[in-house]
């Protein structure tokens, strides 16, 4: 996103709706819709899921290490166990 976030009162885009639905498509540009200066509404680009997978997958690898033993009980006694 190289442009700023477009503002748009709501009646502006009612008239101009299918416009500006093409205009978030083509530049991923984010567009709030206002109602008397207040955000009402954000339209923003849709990312498919195909994108997203390919972000997530493995986005995680070698973000942790596992010290010593996870597998076997503790040692240390608990006052529950007794």
């Amino acid at each position: 996103m190289d442009k700023p976030i477009e503002h748009i009162p709501a009646g502006e885009f009612k008239t101009k709706c299918l416009g500006i639905l093409e205009e978030v498509h083509d530049t991923k540009q984010t567009v709030i819709v206002t109602k008397r200066g207040v955000p009402f509404a954000m339209i923003v680009p849709y990312k498919s899921t195909e994108e997203s997978k390919s972000k997530l997958f493995g986005a995680l690898k070698n973000s942790i290490a596992i010290i010593g033993d996870i597998i076997s009980p503790e040692k240390e006694k608990w006052e529950v166990d007794e």
